[in-house]
Formats: structure tokens, C-alpha cells, sequence
């Protein structure tokens, strides 16, 4: 089949090209589309491009069915995983980003260890494990007492980036005691 003159396998195989080169140049440039992705996703359009060109053309070699089955079939099968690839990659990626971010006032009352020994007067550095991985601060003692390396402790404060922290033992004694700083 023809179409505007040209084979029909042609036109997939072009189509399959520019959609290809599209696709890696919003690999290189995509910021700047930035905005638009709340209207429609480019990543989502140029895959059903380049699945619907690669199977057509395929198909046009492979099969001797007609040219308008083959279309669909290709758009069929192009929808489909087009639709697998957003359930299953792209929005479970999306919600990851989001989780991958906290505030340094969220730590405040997290458990850590410490990984470089704080001074009573300077400052040493804290482990802290949380679901998203791990995340090593800068920590000075909250009751400026040192505190070696190894031991647990427990956030109370955060200031300019580094954590206030104190003996998670000296605390659990504080809180079953109902004693206050």
C-alpha cells in the first residue's frame, strides 16, 4: 500500500527515525518542556510513536495482511504498552522522587549513631537511617557532655543545619523518670 506515494513500510521506517531522534533529543532537552508535561507527556508520546512505527514496520515485512489491520494491530499494541510502561515505571518513579525528600526539622526526635566522636564544645557527626537510605549530619552534644563514637543517640534539636543530640540511654531516662530538661 501507498500513502501521499510513498510505501507505506517507508513511511513506518521514517516514522520510527524522527520519533527515535525526538526521543533522545527530550532525553538531552527535556527541561525546557518542562510545563508541558502537566498537559500531556512527551515520554509517553514518543514511546507510542516509536512502538507504533517499529511494530508497523515490522509487520509490513514480516506478515502479508493488509495495510489497515497492520495499523491498528500496531496502535492496539502500542497503547498497550505504552500503558504498562506508565502503571508499572513511570508513575511508581514519580512518587519515588517525592518521598526522597525531608525537612531537617523532621529528624528532630530520630535515632541515630554516631559515626564521628562529638566534643563536648565541637561538633562530630551522626548516622541516621531512614526509609529513603541513609543520612550522615554534622552534630554537636544538646547537653554538652562528649560523646564517643558507636554510641546511640536521640535528635532533640536542629540549628543551622546541624543536629543538637543527646544520650538516647540519658533520655529514655529522662522520659521514664517524667523529668525535664
Amino acid at each position: 500500500m501507498e500513502l501521499f506515494g510513498v510505501p507505506i513500510e517507508t513511511l513506518y521506517l521514517y516514522g520510527l527515525f524522527i520519533s527515535g531522534a525526538i526521543t533522545v533529543l527530550y532525553l538531552f532537552f527535556g527541561d525546557i518542556l518542562n510545563g508541558i508535561e502537566t498537559i500531556f507527556s512527551p515520554v509517553l508520546i514518543f514511546s507510542f510513536m516509536t512502538i507504533f512505527s517499529a511494530g508497523g514496520y515490522i509487520a509490513e515485512m514480516v506478515t502479508v495482511y493488509p495495510s489497515v489491520p497492520i495499523a491498528v494491530g500496531a496502535a492496539l499494541l502500542a497503547l498497550i504498552l505504552v500503558t504498562m510502561l506508565n502503571v508499572f515505571v513511570l508513575a511508581p518513579i514519580a512518587g519515588a522522587e517525592e518521598s526522597l525528600v525531608y525537612k531537617e526539622s523532621d529528624l528532630c526526635g530520630k535515632t541515630g549513631i554516631v559515626i564521628t566522636s562529638i566534643p563536648a564544645d565541637g561538633l562530630g557527626e551522626v548516622l541516621i537511617e531512614s526509609v529513603s537510605g541513609r543520612i550522615a549530619k554534622p552534630a554537636a552534644s544538646f547537653t554538652g557532655k562528649e560523646i564517643p563514637y558507636g554510641q546511640k543517640v536521640l535528635v532533640i534539636n536542629v540549628e543551622n543545619g546541624v543536629l543538637q543530640v543527646s544520650l538516647y540511654e540519658e533520655m529514655q531516662h529522662y522520659i521514664e523518670g517524667g523529668t525535664k530538661l
